[in-house]
């Protein structure tokens, strides 16, 4: 499977332009970074892989992504959760319910077992943070190189926010060892803060010249906890955009570059990383907690 190259729409947020690479185009069940991550296992052969195995959260995009990639190869798949909510038992929804219908084996409460020696099972890990990512990203890294080229945008500056930065890393690595024009990356971590994302940079890149700029906010963000702040950027996007963004990772995204206009003083690219179909459980969270805000 390959995937087209997204489109770069321009838009105007709080009277700024900003342009917006739109990968969550690229593909219904790949969408936006699991795209890019994954394109290494869409693209090549593994005969004697018979499983893929991950972790993470019930409501994890990449969880429905490789459900959907293990479908496709006719491979069995195994996740990994601490737990699932008893509403989401109950009524399946989202990622959850995709993964499921696909065939997921869900393991809760237990150990990942070890798979090192095992030449029959792929393991990723949570959220696809490995090396194979690189592949898609550098492929990423090319679109927007000639994009940028195309419209003779001589200085660019892009944002992205982070889970475990890998999309983040291997975009600024890819420019680095580009050459020019050498845009210059900036994400903020939305699970953990600065010091955990710098070690999910580490494990996968030590030389730091390849390091994106990390920005945070003051306050301390929970990840996955409903910040009214949020849902209100999140509505705000939506009416002034008509682009629909995730709720998980983008309204903190948007807050955090919305509060460092020296990095949208030059042309600056968003990358829409997909994970919409996480809105289907966390949307109702939203309007639940915060009835008076009116859509």
């Amino acid at each position: 499977m390959t995937f087209n190259s997204s489109p770069v729409q321009s838009i105007v947020f709080d009277n700024q332009q900003f342009f917006i690479k739109r990968d969550d185009l690229l593909h219904p069940d790949f969408s936006g970074n699991k795209a890019r991550k994954l394109h290494y296992f869409l693209q090549n052969d593994f005969p004697n892989i018979r499983k893929i195995v991950s972790y993470g959260s019930a409501q994890s995009n990449a969880m429905y992504s490789l459900s959907v990639l293990a479908k496709m190869r006719g491979w069995e798949f195994e996740y990994f959760v601490d737990h699932v909510a008893d509403y989401l038992k109950e009524n399946p929804h989202g990622n959850y319910k995709g993964a499921i219908d696909n065939g997921m084996n869900l393991c809760v409460g237990m150990d990942i077992p070890a798979l090192t020696m095992d030449k029959e099972i792929l393991f990723i890990e949570e959220g696809g943070r490995q090396k194979e990512a690189e592949y898609g990203i550098k492929i990423l890294a090319e679109e927007i190189i000639d994009w940028q080229v195309k419209n003779n945008i001589k200085e660019l500056n892009i944002f992205l926010p982070s889970g475990t930065g890998t999309t983040a890393l291997f975009l600024q690595k890819a420019f680095v060892e580009e050459g020019t024009p050498r845009p210059t990356v900036y994400t903020c971590p939305c699970v953990g803060d600065e010091t955990y994302l710098k070690k999910q940079f580490l494990e996968l890149e030590e030389n730091e010249i390849y390091h994106p700029t990390i920005l945070t906010l003051e306050k301390k963000h929970h990840f996955a906890k409903l910040y009214k702040e949020n849902y209100k950027i999140w509505l705000k996007l939506q009416q002034q955009t008509g682009v629909v963004f995730d709720l998980l990772y983008d309204p903190l995204g948007w807050r955090v570059l919305l509060a460092y206009p020296e990095v949208f003083s030059k042309p600056t690219l968003y990358i829409h990383q997909g994970g919409v179909l996480g809105n289907e459980s966390m949307l109702p969270r939203y309007e639940r907690k915060y009835k008076d805000i009116k859509k």
